[in-house]
């Protein structure tokens, strides 16, 4: 069984909240608008990371990827920071990751799990601020949505 944190969005802020997440993750997915090197080598330090370059993501992050294909355990994942990037075929794709919106949501579509952990970094308007924890077993896997409560 493997625990993958899901984040997007963080705009160069790691709340307590989610740092407390990251401790309990074995791997953790970052899909874009991180906005510091700093907050790389933070998550790189609670476990292994797959993260993709968002559209806020400048000069420091040129030797990130824009989108990324990988495996955790029998689970394929395609993420990409922007959903308008996600090419038309995604043939044997499982999940698809992104964010961009700011906006949580998890949708199948055709078999396919579509996930945008939303912001867990700075709030943006009076949207919530949310990620994801997912438990990955084999070639099932379960989402939740987590929640940081705000004043």
């Amino acid at each position: 069984m493997t625990r993958a944190a899901i984040l997007s969005d963080t705009h160069g802020l790691l709340r307590p909240e989610v740092l407390s997440y990251l401790a309990q993750a074995d791997v953790i997915l970052h899909g874009g608008d991180i906005n510091t090197q700093a907050i790389v080598d933070t998550l790189e330090g609670y476990a292994p990371l797959y993260i993709v370059r968002g559209n806020n993501d400048k000069e420091w992050a040129e030797e990130l990827p824009q989108s990324l294909t990988f495996f955790i355990e029998g689970v394929r994942f395609f993420m990409v920071h922007n959903k308008k990037e996600v090419p038309p075929h995604l043939s044997g794709t499982d999940v698809v990751v992104y964010g961009h919106s700011h906006k949580y949501a998890c949708e199948n579509h055709e078999g396919v799990l579509w996930l945008n952990p939303g912001s867990c970094g700075k709030r943006r308007f009076d949207q919530e601020i949310t990620f994801a924890m997912m438990t990955i077993q084999g070639h099932d896997f379960q989402v939740e949505k987590i929640t940081v409560p705000h004043p």
